[in-house]
């Protein structure tokens, strides 16, 4: 499901020469484009605060500053970085930072998960109706399959053309059957390495915590003091390198997205190609998204229920986006280039089953069970 709609995001791209808002202001009434991209930039600026508050947190058993003062380090270095730094320097950096991922695939295996258990579980896995466990599925597909990404890829896409010197709308314009085979050859790619680390990541946190009874974890502190005495230092300190490196992977694109979307729905100077005197605006929504985010996590909310309430936030608001992306991948003014029909049943099914999950969870959070 997240190969399929990425995929749309970027053939709309690839077709149109401009990222996924443009495309919905021009082909949605204009209400309903203001309310989505204000959906999405308020879930990416509550996930960015939580995001910095679990790299603060874990930050601080490496190195016991305050975790205050992480928070502004964090924060302030993210904003230098990305106004600074061009695109091109920015990729290399994302691109690198994806090694920090194998943090957890390595600690499954620090921690002798019963892979015999792990694998029936996964064929046949355990599920009851409640607005827990309904919650927790939104949060995962709204982590994995996540409004913020959408945009941003086909963001991407634009600015890799833009990169390669088509810098009018005009130019870019258009594709090729290459062009579509080498993005769905990186998306592909993409989404099998994230679904492999989010396997990992379940499997370390049921292994460990799971099994030994610890269900109620209120900060990534206490997750890996949690995790010390049952898994090893190792295990605890190579699970808190992942949180950072996850949260500084994570932030630049959430706030990056969040631009984007803003940019394009509100017609302003775009890129992180754009020297920041030629694209004021774009810059100050990346500055002021992370600058909101700092003082979120200031305020001392609980940076554990604050990414997971964040997830569940943006598994909602992936449904009408999602509907509205396979309608554009789907329509015929994409030529030649538009989505296949199993893409389309795929799409409607994602649409389907995430809406399904939030439905079901608001029932039973009504029902009080």
């Amino acid at each position: 499901m997240m190969a399929v709609v990425q995929g749309m995001c970027a053939r709309i791209a690839l077709v149109t020469g401009e990222g996924l808002a443009a495309a919905m202001r021009k082909r949605l009434v204009l209400p309903v484009a203001y309310s989505l991209a204000t959906l999405v930039i308020i879930a990416n600026t509550f996930n960015v605060g939580a995001d910095i508050g679990g790299m603060s947190a874990a930050a601080h058993l490496v190195i016991p500053l305050p975790p205050d003062a992480w928070t502004l380090l964090f924060g302030l270095g993210l904003i230098t970085a990305q106004v600074w730094l061009s695109y091109r320097v920015l990729a290399r950096i994302f691109k690198w930072l994806t090694l920090s991922l194998f943090a957890y695939v390595i600690t499954a295996f620090v921690v002798h998960a019963p892979w015999s258990r792990v694998l029936a579980h996964l064929v046949a896995p355990h599920m009851r109706l409640d607005s827990g466990v309904l919650a927790t599925m939104v949060g995962v597909l709204g982590t994995t399959i996540t409004p913020y990404l959408f945009f941003w890829q086909a963001s991407l896409m634009v600015e890799e053309e833009k990169n390669e010197g088509k810098t009018t709308i005009a130019a870019r314009r258009g594709t090729n059957a290459q062009a579509i085979r080498d993005c769905h050859t990186d998306i592909n790619a993409g989404m099998i390495f994230s679904n492999v680390v989010a396997f990992f990541i379940i499997v370390t946190t049921a292994t460990t915590l799971g099994a030994h009874g610890i269900h109620n974890i209120q900060t990534a502190e206490q997750a890996a003091r949690a995790l010390q005495p049952i898994a090893g230092r190792f295990a605890a300190m190579l699970f808190t390198l992942g949180m950072v490196g996850t949260g500084i992977l994570a932030v630049p694109v959430l706030a990056g997205s969040s631009a984007y979307v803003a940019a394009e729905t509100f017609k302003f100077r775009q890129g992180l190609n754009e020297p920041p005197a030629r694209a004021r605006q774009f810059y100050a929504m990346i500055v002021g998204g992370i600058i909101i985010g700092i003082f979120i996590d200031l305020l001392r909310i609980n940076a554990i229920s604050a990414l997971f309430w964040s997830a569940v936030l943006n598994g909602i608001a992936a449904v009408p986006l999602i509907a509205v992306i396979v309608w554009l991948a789907s329509d015929r003014r994409m030529g030649e280039w538009r989505s296949s029909t199993l893409a389309i049943v795929w799409g409607w099914a994602t649409v389907v089953l995430m809406g399904g999950a939030a439905v079901g969870m608001f029932y039973f959070m009504a029902k009080g069970s």
